[in-house]
């Protein structure tokens, strides 16, 4: 089966050795994305209905370059580092996946990498051959 790496702009990728997502066959893989910049910096520092839909900008971005589209995700998992945005981030997800509706699941967790991070979602989608 051929392998596709799909990078993206966080600075973490090369040093870490991970790619933005991986397209095995018609499955694509999404790794865990922050709010992060173009320049990489935090997006929106601790907003996190602004941050999530930031996620899921470069989550969608990088399902189109593996030949996706937003429609073909299947399941996110949303990591929160506060109870309290729970209902942020879920209007964001709610904002771009209403119609699509993807097994989705949220988290809270103690913190991310960076502390000005309040949302991380990962994603997996499926395409037709």
């Amino acid at each position: 089966m051929i392998r596709q790496n799909i990078s993206g702009h966080s600075p973490y990728e090369a040093t870490t050795g991970f790619s933005r997502a991986v397209r095995i066959g018609n499955h694509i893989f999404v790794a865990g994305t922050a709010p992060i910049a173009p320049d990489g910096g935090t997006a929106h520092p601790n907003d996190p209905y602004q941050q999530t839909l930031t996620c899921l900008r470069i989550i969608r971005d990088a399902v189109e370059r593996a030949g996706g589209s937003i429609q073909s995700v299947v399941r996110t998992v949303m990591y929160i580092t506060d109870r309290s945005h729970a209902d942020e981030v879920a209007r964001a997800h709610g904002d771009v996946f209403r119609e699509i509706r993807p097994a989705a699941t949220m988290v809270v967790v103690a913190s991310l990498l960076r502390d000005d991070w309040t949302v991380e979602i990962e994603a997996d989608a499926v395409v037709s051959d």
